[in-house]
């Protein structure tokens, strides 16, 4: 029987995650669900679900041990809200003790090697949803005019530097300006941040940083972007080929049509 163990924050990516890993053969699914987080329709496609609070490592931890586990994915992403209210067990009190830098990468880094440490795999994101990662091209709304073209381009080299920097990974940008750099408010308030000074037509780019653990960070474009994108006035989604999920690509290719957003990988 294979088993496997989901780490689940917001969105729909979990719920996507455990749909794909049961028609890939996956036989028992269990998840680690934070409150106010993880939506609890979860809990009715695996076969057992435990919710604990964000910082509760050692929970985290024995819960996967208890269960048998020995794989696990992380899917969905923490509200950087929720991480500045992070109320840390006695295990990540002394995980968050050792660390001279307190970003993203340093920490769940930190945690995959307390899971391999009790013999559990922390495995890349885009396992079982291989068909989901972009590939190079136009994928939905207007072709892109040469102006946006270019816009595309300059936001690419751009949100290159800024994610190797470990600032952020999207950048809004209109004529050849940047309007808005992602930081730790997340992709939708820098959309946001981003449309409202370029009023109409500006556009965003997301990348992969140049050296992505994809165990636990990659790039996603969900119904929520293209919503908050619509919103904002946004006219291009631009992301990375092979590098960037695209969660439920039928709706996401079917409202780019309805709202004429480009969306389109570089």
């Amino acid at each position: 029987m294979k088993s496997l163990g989901i780490i689940a924050g917001n969105g729909n990516y979990p719920l996507l995650l455990a749909q794909e890993a049961r028609k890939q053969g996956v036989d028992r699914i269990v998840v680690a669900a934070f409150e106010s987080e993880t939506k609890p329709a979860l809990e009715g496609l695996v076969e057992d679900l435990a919710w604990m609070r964000v910082g509760q490592l050692g929970k985290m931890i024995s819960y996967f041990e208890k269960m048998g586990i020995s794989e696990v994915m992380m899917a969905g992403q923490i509200a950087p809200s929720n991480l500045f209210q992070l109320r840390p067990d006695l295990k990540a009190l002394v995980l968050l003790a050792k660390l001279k830098e307190r970003n993203a990468e340093s920490i769940f880094g930190a945690i995959a090697d307390e899971l391999q440490k009790k013999g559990i795999q922390l495995l890349p994101a885009t396992t079982y949803l291989e068909d989901f990662l972009a590939v190079t091209g136009h994928f939905a709304g207007p072709l892109l005019k040469r102006s946006q073209q270019s816009d595309l381009e300059y936001g690419f080299r751009i949100a290159k530097e800024m994610s190797r920097l470990d600032i952020g990974q999207t950048v809004v940008v209109k004529k050849g300006t940047v309007l808005a750099v992602e930081a730790f408010e997340g992709t939708d308030e820098a959309i946001r941040r981003g449309g409202a000074l370029g009023k109409s037509g500006a556009v965003m780019m997301k990348v992969s940083k140049p050296n992505q653990d994809f165990r636990f960070d990659v790039p996603v474009i969900g119904v929520r972007t293209i919503e908050v994108a619509r919103e904002s006035g946004i006219s291009v989604i631009g992301y990375e080929a092979k590098k960037t999920l695209l969660l439920e690509k039928n709706l996401l290719h079917e409202l780019a049509q309805q709202y004429k957003i480009t969306m389109v990988a570089l």
